[in-house]
């Protein structure tokens, strides 16, 4: 049995086959008093399917701070709740921070029930090392403000990993290739542990390719994986101001002119700067 008594579950559900839903999880969600989901039709037909009839309410990005009181004030009556979320664990690039936060602050015990990550599934069938990596959530949605973002992560030797929508994952993946270099290798992973789940390897010129070849390939959700930089090639990646060079000697001179000049004004090899201008230039 478990412990029914102003306790707060966080439960990790199916990324997308039912068949990951472990015991656990199923007990918990039969047994707590309420389950906070993100969307309460989406996680209807999920517990449904497992026979649960606990009585749900929504917790999302848009009323997480007032439910978070509601939610508080029914642990502090000794209620048992559960947290879930559309797919995968709770939290990560999803609501629930806050509630999790304000109920250890609190003094409330807060219990994860594990199960799957859309995060650790791309990881571990990558090819890339896991050792290290650091999860970098979704990339900012405008082009600008994404170009920038991408570019404070261009020295980065862990593995990144994002999410992307399938109504970004052209651009950003485009916009990879120009921050990272071409040849950087990469994964991308889209609709884990679903019908058509697909897993693709390859350098992110390949990639891009890749996913514009097919418009099934933009369908779908995406985990895309990055490798990280060598020490000697983070020694030798062009920073922002190395790259804002590039740019404006490319909008007057052909590119090996620009990147042979670039690379002499940064003290970086011709090479590496060409490679960052075709990038740009695709």
């Amino acid at each position: 049995m478990i412990e029914t008594s102003g306790v707060l579950y966080i439960v990790a559900t199916p990324l997308g086959n039912l068949g990951d839903m472990s015991p656990r999880a199923i007990e918990v969600l039969q047994q707590v008093d309420w389950i906070a989901a993100e969307d309460t039709r989406h996680s209807g037909r999920l517990l449904q399917h497992f026979g649960i009839t606990t009585r749900m309410l929504s917790l999302h990005d848009h009323n997480e701070q007032q439910q978070s009181e509601r939610l508080l004030q029914m642990l502090s009556e000794g209620k048992s709740l559960a947290l879930i979320s559309d797919a995968g664990t709770p939290l990560i690039s999803d609501p629930g921070y806050r509630m999790v936060q304000r109920a250890r602050e609190e003094g409330f015990v807060v219990v994860p029930v594990p199960g799957p990550s859309a995060v650790i599934a791309a990881l571990s069938v990558s090819g890339l090392p896991t050792d290290r990596f650091a999860f970098e959530g979704f990339p900012p949605p405008k082009q600008g403000v994404r170009k920038r973002y991408l570019e404070t992560l261009a020295n980065e030797s862990r593995t990144l990993v994002f999410y992307e929508s399938c109504h970004r994952i052209v651009d950003s993946l485009q916009d990879m290739a120009a921050i990272f270099g071409i040849q950087r290798q990469a994964v991308v992973a889209r609709e884990l542990t679903k019908t058509f789940e697909e897993i693709q390897a390859g350098d992110l010129a390949g990639l891009v390719q890749w996913v514009t070849s097919d418009a099934n390939h933009q369908k779908g959700e995406f985990v895309v994986l990055i490798h990280g930089v060598s020490p000697a090639e983070g020694d030798q990646a062009l920073d922002e101001e190395a790259l804002q060079t590039l740019r404006v000697l490319m909008e007057e001179l052909p590119l090996k002119q620009a990147a042979r000049l670039t690379a002499k004004r940064h003290g970086l090899q011709n090479r590496m700067v060409y490679q960052a201008g075709l990038a740009l230039k695709g």
